[in-house]
């Protein structure tokens, strides 16, 4: 009889550390897919900045040649070279995010004094510079979805069950979206 308690304590531990090893495999496989997911998503910001730091040194030229043509548009301008500033400063996602929509804006307000001059919109390296914006504008566009693509799939992964006790454990926080200027979100109205 005590050849066979011996065996069966054996017998549990055996199964005790199978059972351990098992979860620890679990949670190694769960907080690496946590991490690949981290890395995706701070590669496609990454992206994102760097559309952004090509954008920030467009402004300059643009703003220069602009107030070539524009120099009684000194408010405007001002408003152009600050946003970028404060658009350069932006730490975080949400504060990017936001400095970005103003310099937006801002941009916007510029494009919309060119219509007013049209010696400006006739002018080879403006429209070599607006282009280049367009088609910046397109491609921080096209990361930022990206990005939010990656930051919602990881945000997904972290909030569902495992993971989101794995991931608590080892300290993962979701991701920030970049959200849409709210003038973006508007719906245009359009009038006959």
């Amino acid at each position: 009889m005590g050849g066979a308690l011996v065996g069966s304590i054996g017998l549990v531990i055996l199964i005790v550390l199978v059972v351990i090893v098992i979860a620890a495999f679990f949670i190694v496989g769960v907080y690496n897919g946590l991490q690949r997911l981290r890395v995706a998503t701070e590669s496609a910001l990454s992206g994102i900045d760097v559309q952004l730091k090509r954008r920030h040194d467009l402004i300059p030229n643009l703003v220069s040649t602009v107030q070539g043509y524009a120099a009684h548009e000194k408010g405007t301008l001002e408003g152009v070279i600050k946003a970028r500033a404060s658009a350069m400063q932006a730490g975080s996602v949400s504060e990017k995010s936001a400095a970005e929509n103003q310099l937006s804006g801002a941009l916007g307000r510029l494009m919309a004094i060119a219509e007013a001059y049209p010696d400006l919109k006739a002018n080879v390296n403006f429209l070599q510079l607006q282009g280049e914006l367009s088609n910046l504008e397109n491609a921080i566009s096209s990361s930022r979805g990206g990005y939010n693509g990656s930051a919602g799939g990881f945000n997904t992964t972290l909030a569902q069950f495992p993971a989101n006790l794995i991931g608590g454990l080892f300290g993962f926080k979701p991701f920030d979206f970049f959200k849409a200027d709210e003038a973006d979100r508007a719906v245009p109205v359009v009038k006959f």
